[in-house]
């Protein structure tokens, strides 16, 4: 169910940051709405005025999570070495988990449970997500940067499932770790299979 257009933006946000807290709590299913609207600091009626369901909100909310990770992705777009593009990339990744770390939470518990009830829609959501990545990916192989084997699309989604676990590790069994020191980490990975093509046609560092 498609979100009415009655909601703004700040109670969407409102409704996001309180359903995130809760679901990394308790799981998607076992929160109601009375507990996402009494978190937001909403009346009851509002979630059902706006989603029209609390899984239309569900729903919502996911799509509105994406987005906001879109976002943040989509500056690698913008930056013209392919090497610091892909950099960039991981850096969006990592600090929006940083900030919805329950959000990387409900991805991976949602997206890989058999049969999900969001799974159609993270299945799309997802697709959107490492279309994007595969951008970035796509700039490296043009310049010769990737051995001749590996798959753009394969490495693309290999890469968001990376930063996707990574960030889930990070944030729930080492959160004592600094973001600097986990992006090292997925750095050396990532540099590991994009600079391992010397003979490749306009190899950049």
């Amino acid at each position: 169910m498609k979100p009415r257009p009655g909601r703004t933006t700040a109670t969407k946000q409102k409704l996001f940051d309180a359903a995130l807290r809760l679901v990394g709590e308790r799981g998607a299913a076992g929160v109601t709405v009375d507990e996402i609207a009494a978190e937001a600091g909403v009346a009851k009626g509002t979630v059902y005025y706006n989603f029209g369901s609390k899984d239309g909100m569900v729903d919502a909310l996911l799509r509105h999570g994406v987005q906001l990770l879109a976002t943040r992705l989509r500056a690698a777009e913008e930056v013209e070495d392919t090497a610091a593009a892909l950099e960039a990339l991981v850096d969006g990744a990592l600090d929006f988990f940083a900030e919805y770390p329950a959000f990387a939470q409900l991805l991976v518990s949602e997206m890989w449970r058999t049969p999900g009830q969001w799974h159609g829609t993270l299945s799309l959501l997802r697709d959107d997500i490492v279309a994007i990545v595969k951008q970035v990916v796509q700039r490296r192989a043009d310049v010769g940067a990737l051995p001749p084997e590996v798959q753009v699309g394969t490495a693309s989604a290999a890469l968001f499932g990376t930063l996707l676990v990574v960030a889930l590790d990070w944030q729930v069994f080492q959160p004592q770790r600094s973001k600097q020191e986990v992006r090292e980490s997925v750095i050396l990975l990532v540099r590991g299979v994009s600079e391992r093509n010397p003979n490749g046609p306009g190899h950049q560092p």
